[in-house]
């Protein structure tokens, strides 16, 4: 048995997952992308979380009406966390104390289902630098968000990866979802770009 792990990054042009001051989805969302997200969240899963954005889904539930909330809640949940304890307030979810990129190496050896990771961009940041990524999933919306953004998913030193195209959707008229499989960049290949004369 083994699995894919997809981790799902929504972001402005400029590569931001999040703005002070910006509304859910930088007001951009429409039908095609909800109907999309709905579903997206009713396939069988396991979804994966860091502590932090955790909190905040659990938060957004009890606060917000999304056509999706109740799916995120039916979904079996694992956050990696070594302040949470359960119960955790939020129904079908297990805390995992152990360190993140083990315990993911571990689970994907022991289940055929998919898991998907949404937010939680340190938490994404060692699963890519391990390799544990099978899919990134990055929604661009038509924004930048300049000095309001924050949450960048690649970090300036961060590991590089070569990315290949493996999904392309255009989600109401404007917004672009990439589907790519990550692979560790090792090198340039011979022949690539511009040759000396």
């Amino acid at each position: 048995m083994t699995t894919t792990l997809t981790v799902d990054f929504f972001s402005s042009l400029d590569g931001n997952g999040s703005a002070h001051g910006w509304p859910g989805y930088w007001g951009k969302e429409g039908p095609e992308l909800r109907d999309y997200l709905v579903q997206k969240y009713a396939q069988d899963q396991v979804l994966v979380y860091g502590a932090k954005t955790f909190r905040a889904f659990r938060e957004f539930i009890t606060e917000y009406d999304e056509p999706y909330y109740a799916s995120l809640t039916a979904l079996p949940k694992i956050v990696f966390s070594s302040t949470l304890t359960e119960p955790l307030g939020w129904a079908n979810s297990t805390v995992i104390s152990e360190d993140a990129v083990t315990a993911m190496q571990r689970l994907k050896r022991e289940t055929d289902v998919p898991m998907r990771c949404h937010g939680s961009i340190s938490l994404n940041r060692a699963l890519l630098a391990a390799g544990l990524v099978d899919f990134l999933e990055v929604t661009i919306f038509p924004a930048i968000t300049g000095k309001a953004g924050y949450a960048a998913l690649f970090a300036d030193d961060g590991p590089e990866f070569d990315l290949d195209l493996v999904d392309s959707t255009v989600l109401d008229g404007r917004t672009l979802k990439l589907v790519y499989a990550p692979h560790p960049h090792t090198s340039v290949p011979e022949g690539v770009g511009p040759q000396r004369r």
